[in-house]
């Protein structure tokens, strides 16, 4: 964190938190409609306005609890800079008012003690409640710590364009500190920030930001030369990408969503990567037409089933403000109707992959038993033998868990099916 602070900042920051703490749209749209707005705003700027909303959003019920509830944006920043960060009273004394001098030496000296494991992990009450009945208080410390801090910029290599060693030479050549991702065979971490979007290599569809975990994903689908494959809640086609790659661009790959938008967001990239197998398609629902056509027909199916986001945390911290546990109920409803119907298409000896990026119990195995227990024909196929034909080191047991804590990803669920009958 640069201790050169710039008023100007310091207000367009106050004033993108104001939006974000409204809770009525995501914090990365509100940010990056804020400098479409402002196109004059520098990188350097920019990158300060993000990291203080995503640093307010990630210590929120705390900062909320010394200053109260009703506290303006402009003085969770600064109370974040000075409680959070460790800037000085001195750092901040030329961005504040005479009221505010005064008021940050209170700040400062201000004593609060969390009372409740939601104060001390930052999270609503009945989050940490239900994190702590599967994972027990001293795990749950664990996860939120994890967390607390922003994610990692993992890459993926398109295996179509270009060989993950020669990468990562072509990066050290241009002094760009990465390494090799520790379980995605086409994975790579950044050891710090790049202009990705102008580098050739991403230009050229050589290289995709994905989640290490969101890669293993696409493993454990496994997909073949000449298949008929489906991404069933395709979005903007991030593992849609990766599904088309394994397959070599050859059998038919359909990309599903209820979204036209994000579909439409997914075919600049799926030219990039060189895909010529993918076929997206915006449908109504789960029992769309299109979709009853296909019963029966597919090798492979991924559910990637829309979720509470809870794993993604570091990335989207506003989502613990955001969703509601009346939320989550509804989703799990949502989740069971979206696999049973998926379920639809995997024809005899296909395979159905149920994923979520939540480590919320109710819409992991809680869905994935329940449909176990009502659809017979179909059994469960250990990830980690999956993951082992694959030839990856990582065994998370019969079912894919994934989170920041242990394994430095974001947090995933994933039980891979087959059909048998």
């Amino acid at each position: 964190m640069t201790t050169n602070i710039t008023p100007a900042q310091l207000d367009a920051a106050a004033e993108v938190l104001e939006d974000v703490l409204r809770f009525q749209y995501p914090a990365d749209s509100v940010l990056s409609g804020f400098f479409r707005a402002n196109k004059k705003i520098g990188g350097r700027d920019r990158a300060f306005i993000a990291e203080a909303v995503y640093g307010v959003l990630r210590n929120l019920r705390q900062l909320q609890a010394v200053l109260g509830e009703s506290t303006r944006s402009r003085k969770l920043v600064l109370a974040w800079l000075l409680r959070v960060e460790g800037l000085s009273q001195r750092h901040l004394a030329p961005l504040l008012s005479k009221n505010e001098a005064e008021w940050i030496v209170e700040v400062k000296s201000a004593g609060w003690t969390a009372t409740t494991l939601g104060e001390r992990t930052n999270m609503p009450d009945w989050l940490a409640a239900r994190l702590a009945a599967q994972y027990g208080e001293a795990r749950v410390l664990e996860l939120a710590q994890a967390f607390n801090r922003p994610g990692t910029l993992d890459l993926r290599v398109n295996p179509l364009k270009a060989e993950r060693d020669a990468v990562l030479a072509r990066f050290r050549e241009e002094g760009i500190a990465a390494s090799a991702s520790p379980y995605s065979p086409l994975g790579i971490r950044m050891d710090g920030k790049i202009a990705l979007q102008k580098h050739p290599l991403f230009l050229d569809g050589s290289i995709e930001v994905q989640d290490e975990g969101s890669q293993l994903l696409g493993f454990l689908v496994a997909p073949k030369r000449g298949e008929m494959v489906t991404d069933f809640c395709a979005g903007a086609g991030g593992k849609t990408l990766l599904l088309g790659a394994l397959m070599r661009s050859t059998g038919r790959l359909y990309a599903f969503d209820v979204s036209e938008k994000r579909l439409q967001k997914a075919k600049p990239r799926l030219a990039r990567a060189g895909l010529s197998n993918v076929h997206p398609a915006a449908i109504d629902s789960e029992n769309d037409a299109r979709i009853k056509r296909l019963v029966g027909k597919m090798d492979r199916v991924l559910v990637d089933a829309p979720c509470s986001g809870f794993g993604t945390l570091r990335r989207n911290p506003d989502l613990k403000w955001r969703q509601t546990e009346p939320g989550v109920v509804e989703l799990t409803s949502k989740q069971a109707s979206i696999l049973a119907s998926a379920s639809r298409l995997v024809k005899k000896g296909g395979r159905l992959v149920y994923a979520t990026c939540s480590l919320l119990e109710a819409e992991n195995d809680a869905i994935v038993d329940a449909f176990l227990a009502a659809h017979p024909e179909f059994r469960q196929i250990p990830a980690n033998e999956v993951l082992a034909q694959a030839k990856i080191g990582l065994d998370t047991g019969e079912r894919l868990r994934l989170d920041p804590a242990t394994h430095g990803t974001d947090g995933f669920f994933a039980a891979v099916l087959e059909r048998t009958a």
